[in-house]
């Protein structure tokens, strides 16, 4: 039996351009308690089907043809009920939505209200559906938020979304779809923004609750990791289209139309070979020259240290305790970091959320102050700590070394043109003529493959992976050494980050640059990095080449952060019985010779050639036994 049918939806949306079809002639079901994950690119209509589901289509919209059908036993009478033909403020659809129909949204922050708390939230829906008094939603909400595994439900009730951490809200927000009990639950990207081992836990978690519960669920994603490890089936939609559907079985071992091929194409994985380009669906082919080739300093030689990090720490105070206290205490982001970027590599930094990636970053950038140790940087003429750079110094130091953000939106001025963001560092630096900026703006659009004749738009009017072309471009502006990659791709689709990738590949080839790649993606970091370093805690517990990191991980943490990465494949499913996050981030916890206690001093131990481990600090500086059998 299905509990969702759609027979040939088509949507229509009415802009200042005229009438645009966001959805057209789509038909699939939803089985009960069988999962379908509608797999498509950003714009193919997959958010437009789930608000039309939801009754949540905005004014602009139109349904021209079409039903949605929903069967269901706990709707009133039991007769299944076409929702396009529901009134969608009226009582019938505020009935069946957020009770039998219940979502999931993406990013968890910008969908919890931030004055009020966890509990009302939840409870909220509650009192709603079920025609409970807020006594009885409390404790509904209390059981809820144990059923999704929270640490401590009764203290969780009172806390605000700021105080969680991003896996904490997302498991509010599925509490409150699921509260109702609904039949049918969908999960609009819902692990998109979460680290591998949070992604992990959210995917088991839906699997648990979804045989508890015995619903359906509609996931909508751009992840075949996350479709390989939770979809029965598999529908995939292209600029409002169905191009494919069938079992997960069907479409991962002999997939049929060229889009899914292409779309599979373009996903990283570990079982890439040397040299193998991922295979996006529209190719960027960067043609350095110019300013760029011409002005290209004098270099420290390839493979030589272009920065170093000695002993690096650096502590924040926290003004607010949260769930923890209300008592402001200290926060130690870097402890004791030690980290070489050779001129010409790609070093990849990955860990979980608050692990210490960005800030790391950030210190480099001396964008922030560091407590203790120094950051060394070779200029060409020996390195100079970049603490003590003063005046012209640190502004050349400004100019080689550049920053790409995680969100190319937000770190956009949306009232400046391209061509306004991309001259702004000549005229900061005080480069060039204005004739000379702007064939140097002209330059480098041409370089990450934009039309120059769409300098003069702004920022709203691109797509997600064009304005992270222009704020690759903008870092390229000043012909920088150093690139620091803050989660560059981590809101992309698979196609468009097979795109940046590529393309970051190619200008470190062309240009001579050396990158330090900030990640939670593990196979990401896996198709672009030279070497990894992992981090957890603040602290860099393993480092290496690539290939020895991923195919054999000496550290126990490294080895569950790997264990967690869903993969692009139906035999190599994550073993969710197996995982277990909090034990792997927790040094305390670590099996021996790893374990750290408060007491220990880290220390990095080099247990195979370039290849190191994090374990407590020796005295005598002798390798213990254990370590040794570890390295072998």
């Amino acid at each position: 039996m299905n509990v969702l049918t759609i027979d040939g939806l088509t949507v229509d949306f009415k802009t200042g351009e005229g009438t645009t079809r966001a959805v057209e002639g789509v038909s699939f079901s939803v089985p009960r308690n069988r999962t379908v994950a509608l797999v498509g690119e950003s714009g193919s209509g997959k958010t437009v089907i789930s608000q039309t589901i939801m009754g949540l289509l905005p004014a602009n919209a139109r349904i021209v043809s079409g039903s949605v059908m929903l069967s269901d036993p706990g709707l009133a009478g039991g007769k299944p009920v076409d929702i396009v033909s529901l009134d969608p403020s009226g009582p019938k659809m505020r009935a069946i939505r957020g009770d039998r129909i219940a979502i999931i949204f993406q990013e968890p922050m910008t969908s919890l209200s931030p004055l009020h708390t966890i509990g009302d939230q939840i409870g909220e829906a509650a009192e709603l559906h079920r025609k409970v008094d807020s006594a009885q939603a409390r404790e509904l909400t209390r059981e809820m938020l144990r059923l999704v595994r929270f640490p401590d439900p009764a203290r969780a009730l009172d806390a605000y979304p700021f105080e969680l951490s991003g896996g904490l809200r997302q498991r509010a927000m599925i509490a409150m779809a699921l509260i109702c009990h609904p039949a049918l639950l969908i999960a609009d990207e819902p692990t998109t923004a979460l680290d591998v081992t949070i992604q992990a836990e959210i995917l088991k978690l839906i699997k648990d609750v979804q045989q508890e519960l015995q619903m359906s669920v509609l996931v909508i994603t751009h992840d075949f990791g996350v479709v390989a490890n939770l979809a029965d089936d598999v529908v995939v939609i292209y600029h409002g289209r169905i191009m494919e559907s069938g079992s997960a079985r069907q479409l991962f071992a002999d997939p049929q139309h060229d889009y899914l091929k292409a779309l599979l194409n373009a996903v990283p994985r570990f079982t890439m070979n040397a040299g193998e380009r991922l295979v996006p669906i529209r190719p960027i082919e960067p043609h350095a020259g110019g300013f760029l080739v011409k002005e290209r300093r004098k270099a420290v030689e390839t493979g030589k240290p272009l920065v170093r990090l000695e002993n690096v720490s650096k502590s924040f105070i926290t003004r607010k305790g949260g769930l923890l206290g209300a008592r402001p205490r200290e926060f130690l982001a870097l402890d004791d970091i030690n980290l070489t970027i050779n001129r010409g590599e790609c070093v990849g930094l990955v860990g979980e959320s608050g692990s210490g990636k960005t800030t790391t970053a950030k210190a480099i950038l001396r964008a922030i102050s560091i407590d203790r140790g120094r950051i060394l940087y070779d200029c060409g003429d020996g390195p100079i700590d970049v603490a003590a750079m003063r005046g012209e110094v640190l502004k050349d130091y400004r100019r080689r070394v550049q920053l790409i953000f995680q969100d190319p939106f937000s770190s956009l001025n949306p009232r400046m043109t391209v061509n306004d963001i991309l001259v702004e560092p000549y005229i900061i630096h005080r480069i060039g003529t204005a004739e000379e900026r702007a064939e140097r703006v002209r330059e480098l659009m041409r370089l990450v493959g934009l039309d120059p004749r769409f300098l003069r738009r702004y920022p709203h009017s691109f797509s997600g992976g064009q304005r992270q072309r222009i704020g690759i471009a903008r870092a390229l502006a000043l012909n920088p050494e150093l690139i620091l990659c803050d989660e560059p791709t981590s809101a992309l689709d698979v196609s468009v980050q097979a795109q940046i990738l590529n393309l970051l590949k190619d200008l470190k080839s062309e240009l001579g640059l050396t990158y330090l790649f900030v990640s939670h993606n593990l196979a990401v970091v896996n198709y672009i990095s030279d070497r990894i370093a992992v981090m957890c805690r603040g602290r860099i517990v393993e480092v290496g080449p690539t290939k020895e990191v991923v195919s054999d991980p000496l550290h126990p943490y490294t080895q569950a952060l790997l264990a967690a990465v869903p993969e692009p494949d139906l035999d190599a499913r994550l073993d969710f019985e197996a995982l277990d996050a909090r034990k792997a981030s927790e040094p305390a916890l670590w099996p021996e010779p790893f374990r750290l206690t408060d007491d220990d001093a880290p220390t990095l131990v080099e247990l195979r050639p370039g290849h190191f481990a994090c374990a407590p600090g020796l005295a005598d500086g002798a390798m213990p036994a254990a370590l040794m059998e570890a390295a072998l």
